[in-house]
C-alpha cells in the first residue's frame, strides 16, 4: 500500500498537534528530500513568532490559510521553510529544522557542496539549500507539486525540548525531534 499523502487539511489544527505529527513524515521537493526528524512550533501568541507583532508583507502567508509554505531569510544568509498551520488568520507555523536525506541525495550534496550525509540537512538553512527552496517558493501549497508530503508509517518516538537559536521565549518546549536520530541539527538534552 502506498504511503498516505498529507493534504492542506492536515495543517488545519493546532501547531502543537501538527509539529509532533510531522516527525517521521517524508518531505520531498522536486523529488529530493527525506524524513522530517526535527521541527519547531511557533504560535501567534509567541514573542518569537514572526507574526507576533502583526501582519507584514514578509509574514503575510502565515495568516492563512493553513497548508502553505512560509519562507524567510535568516540573518540575511539562509532561507528557512515553515509550514503554516491552524485556522485562517491564526498566523502559526512550523519551522523545518532537519531531515534525514533519503531521496535525491547526490543532487542535494551538489547543492550544498557536502559529502557527509549527516551534515547535509542538519539545520533549517541547510534543508532549504539542499532542497533548492528559496523565497521564490513562498506561499506555495504544500500538497501540490513541487512538494510531496507523506504521513509517517508506523510509530515513532518523538522527543521534545526547548527551541534553539532564538532569544525570545527560548524556554518553551516547542522543539520536536525523532528520538535517537543522527540527523538532528543539535542533540536534545536527556
Amino acid at each position: 500500500m502506498p504511503p498516505r499523502r498529507l493534504h492542506r487539511d492536515f495543517f488545519d489544527r493546532s501547531v502543537h498537534k501538527v509539529a509532533p505529527d510531522l516527525i517521521g513524515a517524508t518531505l520531498l521537493f522536486n523529488g529530493a528530500g527525506g524524513i522530517i526528524v526535527e521541527v519547531e512550533a511557533y504560535h501567534h501568541t509567541d514573542p518569537a513568532a514572526h507574526s507576533y507583532n502583526g501582519r507584514t508583507e514578509r509574514n503575510a502567508v502565515m495568516f492563512g490559510p493553513p497548508g502553505y509554505l512560509y519562507v524567510y531569510r535568516s540573518y540575511g544568509i539562509h532561507w528557512c521553510m515553515n509550514f503554516v498551520c491552524e485556522k485562517d488568520s491564526s498566523a502559526s507555523a512550523i519551522l523545518i529544522r532537519a531531515i534525514e536525506p533519503t531521496h535525491g541525495v547526490r543532487r542535494m550534496q551538489r547543492r550544498r557542496g557536502v559529502d557527509d550525509i549527516r551534515q547535509l540537512c542538519s539545520g533549517p538553512g541547510k534543508v532549504c539549500q539542499a532542497l533548492g527552496v528559496t523565497h521564490a517558493h513562498n506561499a506555495l501549497p504544500l500538497d501540490e507539486k513541487p512538494f510531496e508530503l507523506f504521513a509517517r508509517e508506523g510509530k515513532v518516538s518523538v522527543v521534545r525540548g526547548p527551541r534553539i537559536g532564538i532569544t525570545k521565549a527560548a524556554e518553551k518546549p516547542w522543539r520536536y525531534g525523532l528520538k535517537g536520530s543522527k540527523f538532528l541539527s543539535k542533540p536534545f538534552r536527556a
